[in-house]
């Protein structure tokens, strides 16, 4: 019997501890039936982005119990801040601190490609097969991811997307955890106690959904050449890091932009208040107004594939362009700055 370290939560009223427990890994091998029918299961949401409410009348019907033998519906915080956050807050922090009953906390900077130069690129699919063991994740359950209350709409979308990336089932997004305190629905706090994992099985990467640098390097070079496939991307960033005007958060990385991309900050698509997504009328109109053109492929990109995801998953509710012709670049701007070399003329500084 193996035993890993995963996070659970516990109530406010249970005993706080500093040390975090360890969870048993039971192995379950079901046949290929019960699985089709645990997925085939009429428990779901109506959308992609689910509401408060829903989620609440969900965990009352499918509550995330490890006895259960049904698809059950699991939280899973991916509260993430900036490493220059002026606050110096830390998503798990802001877990333990505040967070919907029973969710499991999923950190963005420990389920990625430690082999890698650059940060949150995608796990391999045996590692991610072993983080969501940890978390005590089965393949056949409704995962709905939230951020934090503080910022609304933020890494929720990256953590959703690498599930779907995984060829999770049944993952959504939560529009969103600041609206779900402000109504009033269930929420606790304290450390972490222990879940039961299983062994998720390991999954195929579905590439489709990636740019690589090469990939998006190669859609640079052809900027405004005749007969270029005319790819766009899409940059979520502030206008000052675009522009080449604000520096970029990771010290030492020169900001600007790729040629012939498109600047649209990732809160512009997310109501200036709230910080949920806005409708679909106004998500269409965001985009028609800044010229993207929904019949031409789409690249998103950001500092490190973070936000990439918020405007992905704008475009996705929206309707806008084709799924099989939009991908996220994984390493994002950071991975760009420090591969293109000067002598490529492949970085501008102004708007």
């Amino acid at each position: 019997m193996s035993f890993l370290t995963v996070l659970r939560p516990v109530r406010a009223s249970l005993p706080k501890s500093s040390l975090s427990q360890t969870a048993r890994c039971l192995g379950h091998n079901l046949p290929a039936a019960a699985v089709h029918h645990r997925l085939g299961s009429p428990r779901s949401f109506s959308s992609y982005l689910v509401a408060p409410k829903e989620l609440a009348e969900a965990l009352k019907k499918a509550p995330p119990s490890p006895i259960s033998s049904e698809p059950r519906v699991i939280p899973l915080c991916a509260s993430w801040f900036l490493p220059n956050d002026p606050e110096g807050r830390t998503g798990i922090d802001v877990f333990r601190q505040k967070r919907i009953p029973k969710a499991r906390f999923f950190d963005l900077d420990k389920v990625i490609d430690k082999r890698s130069p650059y940060p949150h690129m995608l796990p391999s699919p045996k590692n991610f097969a072993e983080s969501m063991s940890e978390l005590g994740i089965r393949r056949e359950d409704i995962v709905v991811v939230y951020d934090s209350k503080e910022l609304g709409i933020f890494s929720a979308p990256r953590v959703a997307w690498t599930m779907k990336v995984f060829g999770h089932p049944r993952v959504h997004i939560l529009n969103n955890f600041r609206l779900w305190v402000e109504q009033d629905l269930p929420t606790e706090s304290g450390n972490m106690w222990t879940v039961e994992c299983g062994m998720y099985p390991i999954p195929e990467m579905d590439e489709a959904k990636v740019a690589s640098y090469e990939e998006v390097r190669e859609v640079a070079l052809d900027h405004n050449k005749e007969g270029a496939e005319g790819v766009q991307i899409l940059d979520a960033r502030s206008a000052g890091r675009f522009a080449g005007k604000d520096p970029e958060p990771r010290p030492g990385l020169s900001s600007g932009h790729m040629p012939g991309s498109i600047n649209i900050p990732f809160d512009a698509v997310l109501d200036p208040v709230t910080k949920a997504f806005l409708p679909t009328d106004k998500l269409k109109e965001v985009f028609s107004k800044r010229g993207v053109d929904p019949e031409k492929p789409i690249i998103s990109s950001c500092g490190t594939g973070v936000t990439a995801c918020v405007i992905e998953t704008a475009l996705d509710e929206a309707a806008f362009g084709s799924l099989e012709k939009r991908r996220v670049y994984d390493g994002s701007w950071t991975e760009w700055a420090q591969r293109v070399q000067p002598s490529d003329s492949l970085t501008r500084q102004s708007e």
